[in-house]
């Protein structure tokens, strides 16, 4: 593996921060409006909120935009700050931020760990060196998924960022636990300096499976994205063509109204209330089963609830009802 990674057009911030017990519907919403500021920045690509989980302590928002200098610009702009004095009231204690700078514009969907290092610049061949030596350790184990190391980022920070990514908590915590690792670590002495955080899962809510309320990775075929999607639009937007149609909208509004609705509605109610649900087994399917059966009875549960969607809205738009 080369250590070194060479800086490219994407970059992300990664901050992470502590908040007061009881402010966090406050900070929350807080940070949703920051997030809106971000969005009128050029280059702004994304911004997403991570609640603490048992992996992760802190809060975490990950920025995204295209470039380095667009993300310094948004990092140090007099709106953040003005917007950081605000919200200082919810916040215990200092917040941490890693910036990271690549081709790949989102964390892999995956148990993420972020380390930095402070490296002075007449040891860092012998760091890449050490970090070498680490991956190759940590690449034997169960469930290693990758590691990406990025250089200081000049004007957003002085340190080394590394990401390494497993399959599992449970794998994780066998690499952060072994003696191998201790091994490493113990070489590497002069380095020990740095910071470890944890990001227990990847962002984006439409694909959230677990029983406890985090998100789970989203699924791993393009088609059966595809898919879950329109078995939860079609009803979606079906539904609300029918609560609209009394209100006698012209098409470009009405569309634009019906289009609006419907995101918040596929967002909010259709996908995790719904089609989540529905094709758990088929979206995020165990391991041992075979791929075959997964599928087939997938196919099947989806085209069986769209062809009992299709029945119900015939029935109600020719049958019963028959649209002005």
């Amino acid at each position: 593996m080369n250590a070194e990674k060479n800086v490219a057009a994407g970059a992300a911030a990664i901050i992470g921060q502590k908040v007061l017990p009881g402010m966090e519907h406050a900070y929350r919403s807080w940070q949703e409006d920051l997030n809106a500021a971000a969005a009128y920045y050029p280059g702004f690509l994304g911004a997403e909120i991570s609640p603490p989980t048992s992996l992760q302590p802190d809060w975490v928002v990950v920025y995204r935009f295209d470039s380095v200098a667009h993300l310094q610009a948004w990092i140090n702009s007099r709106t953040r700050q003005t917007y950081l004095d605000v919200g200082a009231k919810y916040f215990d204690g200092p917040a941490t931020q890693q910036v990271v700078s690549s081709g790949t514009q989102q964390l892999d969907p995956l148990v993420t760990v972020v380390v930095t290092h402070r490296v002075p610049p007449n040891e860092v061949d012998d760091f890449l060196r050490w970090q070498d030596r680490m991956v190759q350790e940590e690449s034997r184990f169960d469930g290693f998924r990758g590691t990406e190391l990025f250089r200081p980022v000049e004007g957003l920070q002085e340190e080394w960022t590394t990401l390494y990514r497993y399959d599992s908590a449970k794998h994780l915590d066998a690499w952060l636990t072994s003696p191998e690792r201790q091994r490493v670590l113990a070489e590497g002495e002069k380095f020990s300096d740095y910071e470890l955080r944890t990001i227990d899962n990847s962002f984006g809510s439409w694909f959230a499976f677990a029983g406890n309320g985090r998100q789970a990775p989203p699924p791993p075929s393009e088609t059966r994205t595809s898919l879950a999607v329109w078995v939860g639009l079609y009803p979606t937007v079906v539904l609300l063509t029918l609560a609209l149609s009394p209100l006698h909208m012209p098409l470009w509004i009405g569309l634009l109204v019906g289009n609006l609705l419907s995101s918040f509605l596929m967002t909010f109610v259709t996908m995790p209330y719904y089609v989540n649900p529905l094709l758990r087994r088929w979206l995020r399917p165990a391991q041992e089963e075979p791929a075959a059966r997964t599928n087939l009875r997938g196919l099947c549960v989806v085209a069986v609830s769209m062809a009992l969607w299709a029945a119900v809205f015939y029935l109600v738009t020719v049958r019963l009802w028959t649209l002005p």
